[in-house]
């Protein structure tokens, strides 16, 4: 050994921190960038880095290459580098089949800024995923991946994947005082998959996925993948409209899917997203929805949970493809202007050692109490609502799937469990809130910073929530009482109309308040109508098949009416996939849609009934313009109980929009049957369930119905019409018909008939006159009265002939008589109803 180089080793041994060098070794360090790196010392840089197991290492910086100090035979090397400044470098490892070189992870600085490390720490991380996770980044030069994971209670984690041969003791990342444990690795390249080997303070050592990876492998024990989320979109059009759209007076027809099942190869997999995209616009815009909602497209260790058990909150599943593949997809909706919403989970989080659960060995994203941390139906773990890195944690997932991935929406799942601290569970196995009462107190404020941030930051982009118990101003202005979300799913209008279409129609008169009740509410939130997958799995079958009747005929028009009911029903709308068309199998993890049905005519069928009920929906403003509004709605006639009869109108801002909905739940056709009706005037039938082309009867209406002046339904106007049987009708108020004022019409009548009256006097006496004028003639000339008639027969005949005119013109007199009162009383009334309306 030369004396330079004895020098130099002398010169670093005296450097060396041994203790430090030993936590090193031995893996249990949790700030190594303090050892490890350069670090500029009085006699010059100090370079040292631990390869596991090499016995060769140099320094290469500029044209220089300096041989390295193995200080520990385990693989520690050091080097002094003369000067004061740290140089560029790299180090030319030595192996068995040639050189490596590599740039040193320990000479990058921490990217995370202390701004951002406080706002995570204190619960408004929203972007938190801009640094957390894996980001493929090039930092003064070098392209790497940067790397960042939050394990406050860890005794040490490293970044563990192909690019280190999965050796913890090599990427061994440095702790913030958050407990953020980070670290740049140069040349990791994107597909690259990845853990996080975390070492407990109980010396246990285990592999993790990251929280916040952008792509994993499927299963339950997949790795996290580098993933490149950056993307061309070309959706700025949609974008731009979609921020100016006030989708509350829109019609909004939901397609629920799931892209695991949507379309499945012959083999049972997914066809993937890029494959499915062109296909599902294609359906979508055939039938006429306005956007689709995806079921968990969040990555999840298990099919059987079709998603609601998410272990990826920034990953879209592999199943289907990668990021890249996802974020297409979407851009390929838009483009076509459908929306896109996506179901999200921030209840709970699946078990398993590879997820969220027990990440640095102690209960950090979950609660550590079971009474408060574990679903009680389920067995999932629930998030500890109350810690300001869990929120940060769900808000910027929330915002990620929205910012990154273009999200028209979100759809919260199973919110009950959030808000309830007893939800699901007996006396006992539950904890109060600091007041004494069952409300989740954190969850609520939670949500409502959720809305909050989602409004600011994404104008129309909406929020949907699942609550079934009746929580107050789920809707609700969240700056005030509310939760803020844009919609709530109506279940509870939903469950109550399945348990009265399942009956009998002989016994669905008793239920009639099942019908009605919804309406008591309909307007206490903003709702949505959704004939979800939930109602396959309560039902344990597909819709037709939970309609009654033994015959198929029965079982198919109870679904049209069904159908048709929900959709005339004031709220926006969605149906799961293959329901559309009548699926007779349910939706499973397994098993999708049957496009073979979908194609029979059966199918067809009953796709182009949905189609029309679409249609029809898109085309009136009053099944959609004032959903949110009460006088949107109105009844008709909600107490025919005898007849299983419901008749309303739905409304829009225009009066010759209205329409009148009859819906028949009875398996009884009625004919010429009175319905009032809210104005005078022409009603046209412009949809029946049960027309002969969607399978029905046929007992429609034709023609025009003109209303008239007999009370019925409490209404001075009614018309006639056919009912059929389980069925719904809808009618459009097309041409309004003024009445003439009773009093007018009488006077008219009475001014004719004395008119009338004084002309035949004047024609009796004209008559009399003639013939004493024949009788005195006869006698002046002695002729038989015969004679003297003929003679004066011509007088009589014009005598009665200027009656008759007469006459004539007294009633053509009165006619104009009484159309003059008419015309008045016409404009009297025009003129009251634009004062009316003026005001």
């Amino acid at each position: 050994m030369s004396s330079t180089a004895k020098s130099m080793e002398s010169r670093v041994y005296d450097l060396m921190d041994w203790a430090e060098i030993e936590a090193v070794v031995y893996a249990e360090e949790a700030r190594p960038r303090k050892i490890l790196g350069p670090h500029v010392t009085d006699g010059g840089i100090l370079v040292q880095a631990f390869f596991p197991g090499r016995e060769k290492v140099s320094v290469r910086t500029g044209d220089k290459t300096i041989p390295m100090v193995q200080e520990d035979e385990a693989g520690f090397f050091a080097v002094m580098i003369d000067g004061k400044k740290i140089p560029s470098y790299t180090f030319l490892i030595e192996e068995e089949n040639g050189t490596r070189e590599v740039a040193d992870p320990y000479a990058f600085p921490c990217q995370i800024t202390d701004k951002e490390e406080t706002r995570f720490v204190n619960g408004i991380g929203y972007h938190a995923y801009e640094k957390m996770g894996a980001h493929l980044m090039t930092i003064n030069g070098v392209k790497g991946v940067y790397f960042a994971v939050w394990a406050p209670n860890a005794l040490r984690v490293s970044v563990v994947g192909d690019f280190n041969g999965w050796d913890g003791r090599v990427n061994q990342m440095n702790r913030t005082e958050s407990g953020i444990f980070e670290l740049f690795v140069p040349g990791v390249e994107a597909g690259c998959f990845y853990k996080y080997e975390i070492k407990s303070k109980a010396g246990l050592v285990y592999l993790k996925a990251d929280p916040y990876a952008f792509g994993t492998q499927s299963g339950a024990d997949g790795a996290s993948v580098v993933a490149n989320t950056s993307f061309e979109w070309k959706d700025e059009d949609y974008i731009a409209k979609r921020e100016s759209t006030d989708l509350s007076q829109k019609p909004v027809a939901i397609y629920e899917l799931n892209v695991n099942t949507w379309k499945q190869k012959s083999d049972g997999t997914p066809v993937g997203y890029a494959a499915m995209a062109p296909e599902l616009v294609s359906y979508v815009k055939d039938m006429g929805y306005t956007h689709v909602e995806l079921m968990p497209v969040m990555e999840y260790p298990d099919d059987e949970s079709m998603g609601y058990a998410t272990s990826g909150f920034f990953a879209p599943t592999s199943r289907c493809g990668s990021p890249e593949d996802f974020a297409s997809f979407i851009d390929t909706l838009h483009q076509a202007g459908i929306g896109v919403i996506l179901d999200w989970v921030p209840s709970c989080f699946a078990r398993g050692n590879s997820g969220l659960a027990s990440f640095d060995g102690t209960c950090l994203y979950e609660h550590l109490d079971p009474k408060k941390g574990v679903h009680p139906v389920s067995g999932n773990l629930i998030f500890n609502y109350g810690r300001g890195e869990v929120q940060s944690f769900l808000l910027s997932s929330a915002l990620f799937w929205i910012n990154v991935y273009h999200a028209d929406g979100l759809r919260i799942n199973d919110l009950a469990t959030m808000l309830y601290l007893d939800y699901g569970r007996k006396p006992g196995e539950w904890i109060a809130n600091i007041y004494g009462g069952n409300e989740n107190l954190e969850a609520i404020a939670f949500l409502k910073k959720l809305n909050l941030e989602v409004r600011k930051e994404a104008p129309g982009v909406i929020t949907v929530a699942e609550e079934e118990t009746g929580f107050p101003q789920v809707t609700g202005d969240a700056a005030g009482e509310g939760l803020g979300f844009s919609y709530k799913w109506n279940n509870g209008c939903v469950h109550d109309y399945m348990k009265y279409i399942q009956l009998d129609p002989l016994f669905r008169g008793a239920h009639q308040d099942d019908l009605t009740f919804s309406s008591v509410y309909m307007y206490s939130e903003k709702f949505m109508i959704a004939l979800s997958h939930d109602l396959l799995i309560d039902g344990g079958k597909s819709l037709i098949r939970q309609m009654p009747g033994g015959k198929t005929e029965l079982k198919e028009a109870n679904l049209r009416l069904t159908y048709a009911y929900l959709l005339t029903h004031p709220g926006k709308k969605l149906i799961t996939m293959g329901q559309d068309f009548g699926q007779g199998a349910r939706i499973t993890a397994e098993n999708g849609v049957d496009w073979n049905e979908a194609s029979s005519e059966d199918g067809k069928r009953k796709t182009a009934f949905f189609k029309a009920l679409l249609k029809l929906y898109r085309e009136q403003p009053a099944l959609y313009e004032l959903d949110e509004n009460p006088e949107g709605f109105e009844w008709i006639s909600n107490l025919d109980w005898e007849r299983n009869m419901l008749v309303f109108l739905r409304k829009s801002m225009k009066t010759e929009e209205t329409l009148l909905i009859v819906a028949n739940f009875s398996n009884v056709t009625y004919e010429n049957m009175l319905i009032g009706v809210p104005y005078p005037g022409k009603y046209k039938e412009i949809f029946s369930s049960d027309a002969v082309e969607f399978g029905g009867t046929g007992a429609v209406n034709p023609r025009v119905k003109l209303s008239r002046a007999v009370e019925h339904d409490e209404r001075k106007d009614s018309i006639k019409v056919k009912i059929a049987p389980l069925s719904v009708a809808v009618y459009r108020f097309t041409e309004a018909v003024e009445r003439i004022p009773v009093e007018a019409v009488k006077k008219a009548r009475k001014a004719t008939a004395k008119s009338v009256t004084r002309t035949a006097k004047k024609a009796g006496k004209t008559a009399e006159k003639a013939g004493n004028t024949v009788k005195k003639a006869a006698e002046d000339t002695g002729k038989t009265v015969r004679e003297a008639a003929d003679e004066a027969g011509k007088v009589v005949t014009d005598a009665v002939n200027n009656a008759g005119k007469a006459v004539t013109d007294v009633v053509s007199k009165a006619g104009k008589a009484v159309g003059g009162t008419v015309k008045k009383a016409s404009s009297t009334r025009k003129k009251s109803g634009t004062a009316k309306k003026t005001k």
